[in-house]
């Protein structure tokens, strides 16, 4: 039943929900930065953790992969992995999240000589550590450097094949002009074939961005889309991710960074459209705002319902990739949440 309550950030807050387009790397805090530099023996310019916020400084897709990448260096080994991946978890349950889905990027730190085996089972343990001590459910996604070569995706995925137990899917981020998803077609088919699951990037206002939108659905056949909001240009594709049910992992706050609107019109339209539209934080230390800030800000601009939020909730266990059974019980405590919360 409709319930005409306002969604406050204690709701919010409090509302179990799924995360599916997070950047590990992306979680990185200044305090944490600070400290594995000082634990590597890596001398920083920046000193405090203010200096450190001062250079978060971007305005466009660009600007902010230039901030983004060079931070990684303090990212060494299998500990720092854990210790970055077993923070966000921490802070993920604080914000009501019970399951979440992240992303990672390998040929990042495997250019730097990192091996691609500390990458992913710091990750991986820290999954473990916070299912046993918080409840909180995840899986990883090995993302591929789109502006890498397609040879490079191929031998990433070919590092990845020892890993496989420990990869749900695979992902495609990074700078999307003159890369479109097409490039990596041969990956992504291979990538299916060893039984992973599929989601590419299509950001929000690049050039060309509704054919990217395109390739993914009818060329690559992702599972998901993440940002895509673009869409809603082209009627007939939303369609077809609404019979489908193809989950766009929206990302409101970040999207007024890189961007000069948080595409909340687009969102509502999408919501309303019944396509599985859900929100997430996307790389919260640079943006400002974790998950449950993200649904806030939606909330401010488009002055959402509670019945929408709970939608915008229940899209993001549905376009999981959990099991069924799984996806059913975390749907039973949203609806446990909502009727305590109206009562």
């Amino acid at each position: 039943m409709p319930t005409a309550l306002a969604p406050t950030p204690a709701f919010i807050a409090g509302l179990p929900k799924a995360e599916l387009h997070l950047h590990l790397e992306g979680t990185l805090e200044p305090d944490l930065k600070l400290a594995l530099a000082q634990r590597n023996g890596i001398e920083l310019d920046q000193k405090t953790v203010a200096e450190v916020q001062a250079t978060y400084e971007f305005n466009d897709l660009s600007s902010f992969l230039a901030v983004y990448y060079p931070a990684m260096e303090v990212l060494r080994t299998e500990q720092d992995f854990y210790d970055l991946a077993l923070a966000y978890l921490r802070r993920a349950t604080d914000q009501g999240v019970r399951h979440v889905e992240m992303f990672f990027d390998p040929q990042a730190h495997t250019t730097r000589g990192v091996p691609f085996a500390d990458v992913v089972t710091g990750y991986h343990r820290a999954t473990v550590d916070a299912r046993a001590e918080l409840g909180i459910s995840s899986a990883l996604i090995m993302c591929f450097l789109r502006d890498h070569s397609a040879e490079s995706a191929a031998q990433t995925l070919e590092a990845a094949t020892p890993y496989l137990d420990l990869i749900v899917g695979v992902g495609l981020d990074s700078d999307e002009r003159d890369n479109p998803p097409r490039k990596f077609a041969d990956t992504f088919a291979r990538a299916r074939e060893l039984g992973l699951k599929l989601t590419m990037h299509c950001d929000i206002d690049q050039v060309g961005s509704i054919e990217n939108i395109r390739q993914v659905i009818e060329e690559i056949g992702v599972d998901r889309i993440d940002h895509g909001t673009n869409i809603v240009e082209d009627p007939s594709l939303v369609a077809v991710v609404r019979e489908r049910g193809i989950g766009l992992t929206s990302c409101p706050v970040s999207n007024s960074f890189v961007t000069d609107d948080m595409k909340a019109a687009e969102i509502v339209q999408l919501l309303h459209d019944d396509v599985k539209i859900m929100i997430n934080s996307d790389d919260p230390a640079y943006f400002g705002a974790y998950v449950a800030g993200n649904y806030d800000a939606l909330v401010a601009k488009a002055g959402l319902s509670l019945d929408d939020v709970v939608r915008l909730a229940k899209n993001s266990f549905e376009a999981s990739w959990l099991d069924d059974d799984a996806k059913a019980g975390y749907l039973a405590e949203i609806d446990a949440y909502v009727a305590r919360a109206t009562a």
